[in-house]
């Protein structure tokens, strides 16, 4: 996974971090819920949070979990804006929070910070789609994702 300090140089990390927000979450709150408007996203300073994805007729399937200096939410990027996965607070939670369309402007002003955001945004979503998948094949297919856990 590619957290903020791998994916970002210090000037546009610094320049993100100005505008963010300290929060904290306990334990078995919901960041969000598939299908709301993503207007925010959090980068985890300590905690864990629990990505799942709707499954009709069953529980939420956890499609990964997210730690330290990790991206949680990439759907405030792409219009529509409405959430493609679930969210919960798996264990107490620190983090940064950003308001989307804060983050969306600095990006329009600043065409490097928007290309390295936005490049930073396709790797995690790239890896996520990947997660959700094998996740989805261990939980549903026969033989499951046939890769090593």
């Amino acid at each position: 996974m590619t957290r903020i300090l791998k994916a970002l140089d210090a000037a546009h990390r610094e320049r993100l971090l100005r505008i963010a927000r300290e929060v904290n979450f306990p334990a078995g709150t919901r960041l969000f819920n598939e299908g709301g408007h993503a207007d925010r996203f959090w980068i985890v300073r300590s905690g864990t949070v629990a990505l799942d994805m709707h499954v009709p007729g069953r529980r939420p399937a956890v499609i990964e979990t997210l730690g330290f200096g990790e991206l949680v939410g990439w759907s405030w990027l792409f219009p529509p804006c409405v959430w493609h996965l679930g969210a919960e607070a798996a264990s107490p939670v620190r983090a940064y929070e950003f308001d989307a369309t804060a983050v969306r402007l600095m990006c329009d002003d600043d065409p490097e910070l928007g290309r390295a955001v936005g490049h930073w945004v396709g790797q995690v979503l790239a890896h996520r789609l990947h997660s959700a998948r094998v996740r989805l094949l261990d939980l549903y297919a026969p033989h499951g994702s046939g890769e090593p856990r």
